[in-house]
């Protein structure tokens, strides 16, 4: 069965929270000689913002795994063998210091036309070596058992697990600080939060009462339940997620979906099983499930995998298209 995107999320494993050590700081400039003075309050505070963002080496900073790293330069080389990492990253424009990325990478364009370094969950060992990157990034498809096993062959490799929309922003401007590309961290967060504020915002008139009932499959007999981003995805976007019940990924049980009558069946819209079945076709074809509310009043609504399943600078544009998903009326 062809998972794309999903196929290694069901064995994801549950890390240790991402840690985050800051920059240090400079000081305003100021101008000197004869006749001059202090810059005016407006223009020190651009200056010091300015110098704020330059990343001071060395820096140290700990992933998800409790690893510290101390960077004494910003790394030339990098390799990224996760696609949500290697969508931050080219977010921050490091295309011309990203030398390889993982299989599965395929946004954006500019990432098709990197070195491929294997699977996302046990890349290929010899190509990183071969490398030559003083940096290479991994997100929430790798355990941290295949993270032990490359270190212990000297690569040096940063994982990352997020959990929510924060932790996401919170890497990407980790990622900023280690690449002294800081400024441009700033302006995705940035971004970013306004997509969650619009989200919000347009939401928040839902009474706790009318509140959808969702669920989510994004391959099948899998969804997700609570401490995952896609579980804070439904909720931010104003939803109930019926299977937070449970934490983490896991196999549904189709007679408790059934009773839990969800008003909305989100999918991912790129599955295809070895019969040429999208997911929504497996899903409908479900003994008992045409007496579901979202399958009767033709709410299974497949959304991209891609925004959905990747923790990256995209992830709030997922959370769009879940909000627009459940509550089309409040999206025109």
């Amino acid at each position: 069965m062809n998972f794309k995107n999903w196929k290694s999320v069901a064995s994801l494993l549950s890390a240790a929270a991402l840690a985050l050590a800051l920059a240090g700081c400079g000081n305003a400039t100021t101008n000197e000689g004869a006749g001059t003075s202090q810059q005016p309050a407006q223009e020190q505070s651009q200056s010091q913002a300015q110098t704020d963002l330059k990343t001071q080496y060395p820096l140290t900073v700990t992933d998800a795994t409790g690893e510290s790293f101390t960077f004494e330069k910003a790394p030339a080389k990098i390799v990224s063998v996760s696609p949500a990492e290697t969508e931050s990253l080219f977010a921050l424009g490091l295309d011309d210091q990203i030398v390889g990325v993982s299989d599965y990478d395929d946004y954006p364009e500019a990432a098709t036309t990197k070195a491929k370094m294997g699977g996302i969950t046990k890349p290929n060992e010899e190509s990183i070596i071969a490398s030559e990157a003083d940096i290479v990034f991994t997100g929430i498809s790798m355990s941290e058992d295949a993270v032990k096993k490359l270190r212990e062959l000297g690569i040096t490799i940063f994982k990352t697990d997020p959990k929510s929309i924060d932790d996401v922003m919170n890497n990407i401007e980790t990622f900023g600080k280690i690449t002294d590309h800081q400024e441009k961290a700033q302006e995705i967060i940035t971004q970013m939060k306004q997509d969650v504020t619009d989200v919000t915002e347009a939401v928040k008139a839902v009474k706790p009462e009318e509140k959808k009932k969702v669920y989510v499959e994004f391959s099948p007999g899998w969804s997700v339940g609570k401490g995952e981003f896609m579980d804070e995805l439904i909720t931010v976007a104003g939803g109930t997620n019926i299977a937070s019940n449970e934490e983490g990924w896991y196999q549904i049980n189709e007679e408790n979906v059934i009773a839990s009558n969800p008003d909305v069946i989100l999918y991912a819209n790129d599955v295809i099983d070895e019969n040429s079945k999208t997911l929504d076709q497996i899903i409908k074809a479900r003994s008992g499930w045409d007496q579901i509310t979202a399958v009767k009043n033709n709410a299974v609504i497949g959304l991209d995998a891609n925004l959905l399943s990747r923790p990256g600078p995209r992830v709030t544009q997922g959370l769009k298209e879940v909000a627009k998903a459940i509550y089309p009326d409040l999206f025109q």
